[in-house]
């Protein structure tokens, strides 16, 4: 069992929580499975007693949520527009207490660019990588940062936008695949060893999962339709070896001041050194999803796991 460092308990957070809108929907192209995330986390706080209405944002703007007559907010808003600081930023000016990270956190994680400027000052292990765009030079890119490389958009998540170049010829259209979606696309050196991700809940880390897939990696067919993809916790490394990738993680985290809940993803390289790839403030909460999985392994099921959640807009003490 983790121990979760909150000092208000359960039934404190839902005593205290008042009228609680839960922030869904989005622009972004994570739209979908925002609504998915918002809909279970509304069910779960519901099961648990929680006064809960569905917001789907900005469909339902400010003069609407300010109507409502909510006591604070549940951010279950994936991408940009609802993971990038923006909405962290409007509900600071409406005095609303909201779930999770702050304005400078979430636009640094949002930004894979930024955060890894952030962990390189810091001296978190993460990948070389370049800045491109669609029409750069594919042989330079190669010639500074070798084969295999992913191509991705600097603010996307769900692997939106995401390739796998193993050959020169293929670079110049993942340039152009990544730039739809950013007009920063990162260019990044590919970990060949193992996949892991690590939640993160109340300053704890939940266990580590390894993820396994049969496609090249784990795009969006794996994270959220296919049935081959394979979830292994516990993760089947050693103790002491988890014990120390989870302080790497933390460490990771912190960097970028986020509060309260999120969840970070990693390679582990053949020589079994760590390399952090990015962090993701508002992760998904559908039956998919990786967090919810690690808190179940640490005995924390869902319901649980949205108050928990819930519970992080207390960080103001409001």
């Amino acid at each position: 069992m983790v121990e979760l460092m909150s000092a208000m308990t359960d039934e404190a957070i839902i005593a205290r929580s008042g009228r609680v809108a839960v922030l869904m929907g989005g622009t972004s192209a994570e739209r979908d499975i925002s609504l998915k995330s918002g809909r279970a986390v509304c069910a779960a706080l519901a099961r648990k007693g929680v006064e809960v209405i569905e917001f789907d944002w900005p469909r339902q703007g400010i003069d609407e949520l300010r109507a409502a007559g909510v006591d604070r907010v549940f951010i279950a808003l994936h991408g940009r527009g609802g993971e990038d600081g923006t909405l962290q930023g409007c509900l600071q000016v409406l005095d609303l207490p909201y779930t999770g990270s702050g304005v400078l956190a979430s636009a640094l994680a949002m930004d894979k660019l930024r955060t890894k400027f952030v962990w390189q000052s810091l001296g978190v292990p993460t990948p070389d990588f370049a800045v491109a765009g669609a029409g750069d030079d594919p042989y330079a890119l190669v010639a500074q940062l070798g084969l295999p490389l992913f191509v991705k958009p600097a603010r996307e998540g769900s692997s939106f936008g995401i390739s796998k170049v193993k050959r020169i010829e293929q670079l110049a259209s993942a340039l152009d695949d990544a730039a739809r979606f950013d007009s920063n696309v990162l260019v990044e050196r590919c970990i060949e060893g193992s996949e892991y991700t690590l939640g993160v809940l109340e300053s704890a880390a939940l266990p580590l999962i390894r993820l396994e897939t049969p496609n090249e990696f784990y795009d969006f067919n794996a994270k959220y339709l296919a049935d081959s993809t394979r979830y292994i916790c516990p993760c089947g490394l050693p103790a002491d070896v988890e014990q120390a990738l989870a302080e790497q993680g933390l460490l990771a985290f912190d960097a970028l001041d986020c509060h309260g809940w999120g969840r970070l993803d990693l390679m582990v390289d053949r020589a079994g050194k760590a390399w952090f790839i990015e962090l993701n403030t508002v992760p998904g909460l559908t039956d998919h999803s990786l967090v919810p999985m690690a808190a179940a392994a640490a005995g924390i099921d869902f319901d649980r796991l949205a108050v928990r959640i819930l519970g992080t807009s207390f960080h103001d003490g409001r």
